[in-house]
């Protein structure tokens, strides 16, 4: 819906011989954002909608799509997996840099969110990291218990967004009997370790897929040999890691550091 939305915002925009630049401007925000919405990359705002509207003499009919537009909660390549997540009876994860989404303080997400490149609107930023709590019901709203495992870095847990509240929130879902949190040191760090962070997931069906995440592109497959490959490398990961009383003990000396 919200495609087709901005393939009309552009046909009014054409006909009513209006420029991408003039709507820009109209409505604050810049050609190549007007552009994106247009083709279908971005979701059009209210804003723009009822700009475009008035602008194009379009008598409601642009404005008139705004009830009909929802948000995407999540970057576009995120999406498939958030939608497997969500049907999920068990879930390892391995992360290499960042605190996984499930076990962030609202404030590290934040962080993280608000220093997104690009950049984005502050609407986007505060819908993203509701979704991003909204996704913490999995640790203990799911009858029954979602099985969870993950494996941590030491890097994720060294980086200058971690502060004290973000490592006593690992404790404390450390503790839940369906999440088992272990931290892998950087002197125990083998080759699949730095090969970068993958999620190996179980949907009701008992499906299975793999998951990864780069800086600029995403792939969740249920291929056979790659969920293989990355149960074994997981596997290899897991083993090398602290226990959990052990990671427990890691994090709280970390608490304790001046």
């Amino acid at each position: 819906m919200w495609r087709f939305s901005g393939n009309q915002m552009k046909r009014w925009r054409t006909k009513a011989n209006i420029s991408r630049e003039q709507l820009a401007a109209a409505a604050n925000y810049s050609p190549d954002t007007i552009k994106a919405m247009e083709q279908g990359v971005r979701m059009p705002t209210p804003r723009v909608l009822d700009v475009a509207d008035e602008l194009c003499r379009a008598e409601g009919l642009l404005s008139a799509a705004k009830e009909y537009l929802s948000r995407e909660k999540f970057p576009p390549r995120a999406q498939e997996f958030m939608e497997r997540e969500r049907e999920a009876i068990s879930l390892w994860w391995y992360e290499v840099t960042y605190v996984p989404g499930l076990l962030q303080t609202k404030a590290y997400a934040t962080a993280l969110i608000q220093n997104h490149v690009p950049l984005l609107d502050d609407e986007t930023v505060q819908e993203r990291i509701a979704a991003r709590m909204e996704r913490q019901a999995i640790l203990t709203e799911r009858k029954p218990p979602v099985a969870l495992s993950f494996v941590l870095y030491e890097a994720a847990l060294r980086s200058p967004q971690v502060d004290e509240p973000q490592l006593r929130r690992l404790l404390e879902l450390g503790s839940l009997l369906n999440v088992v949190i272990q931290v892998l040191p950087f002197e125990r760090a083998t080759a699949p370790a730095l090969m970068g962070p993958m999620v190996l997931l179980e949907t009701r069906d008992h499906e299975r897929f793999t998951f990864t995440e780069g800086a600029l592109s995403s792939s969740l497959s249920a291929d056979p040999p790659a969920v293989s490959r990355a149960a074994q490398m997981l596997s290899m990961i897991r083993a090398e890691a602290l226990s959990p009383d052990e990671s427990a003990r890691f994090i709280e000396r970390m608490v304790d550091q001046p």
